[in-house]
């Protein structure tokens, strides 16, 4: 039996004007213990990847200015993947795609240098770049400076650090991607927030772009026919 994989839903938050600005597209696969984050995204069939995101973006209601959708380096090289994308943006019209670059490896490497020609391709389509879980991993300033004038938004993920989002060092952390936002002139979307005191620290911290499980867990986004949960 082929796996079957669908993408989930997690609304993203503008808790200055208490509205949903976007949606970001989770893809999961379902198991016998139920839907689950697949074990390498790079080694789902690019056909599969570039259907789904296609067949997903039919059925989204254009209500909202954003829809992002994960993509890693070596998908974005993918020409089937980077073909759905741009169908993706046409249909979801006036609502922008954001090609959300993400670290999740894969077994082709690819340099900033030689992704940048295919981001000014989707950009030249009307969608708009996000950078994913900065400050950790390969997305440290001096690894991403070069792609920053290219991107519309940076997103930082609380869980992706050991510490609380009340440990000075991570709020430092936070005060430095603002900085760098503000003067690229992006915006700053804050992941992991789960509770209302994340939710009051960071509004203290000056971000209203907000997006966890406070809000919202991601949420299954059926296509027509499906019959399970």
């Amino acid at each position: 039996m082929e796996p079957i994989y669908r993408y989930f839903v997690q609304p993203q938050i503008n808790t200055e004007t208490k509205t949903v600005f976007g949606y970001e597209l989770l893809m999961k696969q379902l198991t016998p213990d139920g839907w689950r984050l697949p074990a390498s995204f790079s080694a789902i069939d690019s056909k599969v990847v570039a259907d789904l995101l296609v067949e997903t973006t039919k059925v989204l209601s254009p209500k909202v200015r954003y829809c992002s959708v994960n993509v890693n380096r070596e998908q974005l090289m993918t020409t089937s993947i980077a073909s759905a994308i741009t169908k993706s943006q046409e249909q979801i019209y006036p609502t922008r795609l954001v090609v959300e670059l993400t670290e999740d490896d894969g077994p082709q490497q690819y340099s900033v240098q030689e992704l940048i020609p295919q981001l000014k391709k989707f950009l030249d389509q009307g969608m708009e770049l996000s950078l994913d879980d900065v400050g950790t991993g390969d997305n440290y300033f001096t690894s991403i400076q070069e792609l920053l004038p290219l991107v519309s938004e940076v997103k930082f993920a609380l869980q992706n650090f050991a510490e609380e989002f009340s440990d000075p060092k991570i709020q430092k952390k936070i005060h430095f991607w603002r900085a760098i936002t503000q003067e690229y002139g992006l915006r700053l979307v804050l992941e992991g927030i789960e509770n209302a005191a994340d939710s009051q620290l960071s509004r203290h911290l000056g971000i209203k772009l907000k997006q966890g499980y406070y809000f919202s867990k991601p949420r299954l986004l059926k296509l027509p026919g499906d019959m399970f949960a």
